[in-house]
């Protein structure tokens, strides 16, 4: 299944929402990878394995089910999340991608892969997952402002 969708970051229409800098919204989306447990409750355990400057290796823990991945980054642009196939677990990958068309006009472009074509016995099943996957995304921004707005992710804009 290959699914995307675009989460749309600083709003100008809706005042209600502080805006947030790139390097907030690229602190914030670094954060989800160093720390998953702010941003997945479920989550019991997250390891680093591994760290290089634009490189982490993690081992997460749900109850008993031990998942491996690779998280590369490309500073201020992207983060791709990158899992190996591992016992019953088929390889994927999420890519998360920081979009400016026009300065301070920013979205996050997320991108699943999990290497399968989508057939018409899986569709009522992907469908689900999009739709988790989407939600879990919302979420994702909306605990990057909770974060930023606690000032955690450096100053505003």
């Amino acid at each position: 299944m290959q699914f995307e969708h675009l989460v749309e970051i600083n709003d100008p229409l809706n005042p209600l929402l502080d805006p947030l800098s790139r390097e907030q919204l690229w602190r914030g989306l670094v954060m989800r990878a160093e720390a998953p447990k702010l941003f997945v409750p479920w989550l019991d355990e997250c390891t680093l394995l591994e760290r290089e400057e634009a490189m982490l290796r993690r081992e997460l823990r749900y109850d008993a089910l031990r998942i491996r991945d690779r998280v590369t980054f490309t500073p201020q642009q992207t983060v791709r999340y990158d899992v190996p196939e591992q016992g019953d677990i088929p390889q994927s990958s999420l890519v998360v991608t920081i979009e400016e068309p026009q300065p301070g006009a920013l979205f996050v472009r997320f991108q699943y892969d999990d290497g399968k074509n989508d057939d018409d016995m899986d569709a009522f099943y992907n469908e689900f997952r999009r739709s988790a996957y989407q939600e879990a995304d919302i979420d994702t921004i909306k605990v990057i402002r909770q974060l930023a707005g606690e000032g955690r992710l450096g100053l505003p804009m």
